[in-house]
């Protein structure tokens, strides 16, 4: 299997949500929005998504109790098999089990994180392990080398003091564009939480923050990204709060970007990919 190949799992999660329920509900409407023939499978850096290129493992079955542990062996699982899990959530406390797993086969792991929020609390309303909270546990444990947080407009105090202590690179809404900080090598892991985007733009979401990216945007700065793409999260669509599909739809565009970003891999091997493309054409 190219380890190149995404393959996208379902995290039906939301038991740590803080505020609504009901991103548990998001993988299988993720997918649907994925496969609707209102658009089509290409990406816009010229990638054509298809089965054999990206997999797809399914939903796993959770419960409240023991889902970290359950899904930090799935994703295990599929990265033993040579796959890429790309991870359709649920709320934002899966990507902390999904980190665990990814840090045990790269040590030198860069984080690019996409959120309204810096999710850094060292807890939140009782829970270690809110969605509130993945990146303190991810950071407290060492399982990534840096963690770059982009369109941050909620950073109280509390969670200032902990990117200090974690030397957390936080890029806030106000200080965007922010393409040149993305110039990355080495394994990178994108972390997608889709309120990073304006509620005009994606109204499905519990917590609705005016003043984020619009989805243009989010896609430029995922497009500046460079260094190896060997897995993602798409997290915090509640499909309750959704507006005729609308974030649906944004989910899936957002989806199908990164597997672009994945399947062409770093730079040079994308550059390579189009030449034999330009040559091929050429021949015809």
């Amino acid at each position: 299997m190219n380890p190149s190949n995404p393959t996208l799992l379902g995290i039906p999660f939301d038991a740590n949500s803080s505020y609504l329920r009901g991103a548990a509900d998001a993988p299988p409407l993720i997918r649907e929005a994925y496969h609707c023939d209102s658009s089509n499978s290409s990406t816009e850096i010229g990638i054509e998504l298809s089965p054999e290129s990206v997999l797809d493992a399914g939903d796993l079955t959770l419960a409240s109790d023991g889902a970290f542990p359950a899904i930090e062996s799935a994703v295990s699982e599929l990265l033993d098999k040579g796959q890429a899990p790309v991870c359709l959530g649920g709320d934002h406390s899966i990507t902390y089990p999904i980190v665990r797993a990814f840090a045990k086969r790269f040590t030198d792991l860069t984080i690019v994180h996409f959120d309204a929020h810096p999710d850094l609390y060292d807890e939140f309303q009782g829970s270690r392990y809110s969605h509130a909270c993945p990146f303190a546990r991810i950071m407290e444990e060492g399982l990534a080398k840096r963690l770059i947080q982009l369109g941050i407009r909620t950073m109280v105090a509390h969670q200032r003091e902990q990117a200090a202590r974690f030397g957390v690179e936080v890029v806030e809404m106000r200080e965007l564009p922010a393409l040149n900080k993305l110039k990355l090598a080495g394994p990178v892991y994108i972390s997608f939480d889709i309120d990073v985007l304006d509620p005009a733009f994606a109204p499905g979401v519990s917590h609705r923050e005016p003043g984020g990216m619009s989805v243009r945007e989010a896609i430029s700065h995922l497009h500046a990204i460079t260094g190896d793409f060997v897995g993602a999260d798409l997290v915090e669509y509640n499909p309750r709060q959704d507006v005729s599909q609308l974030t649906a739809m944004v989910c899936a565009k957002i989806l199908k970007e990164i597997l672009g970003k994945m399947i062409a891999g770093p730079p040079a091997t994308a550059a390579k990919r189009r030449k034999n493309a330009a040559h091929g054409a050429s021949r015809g």
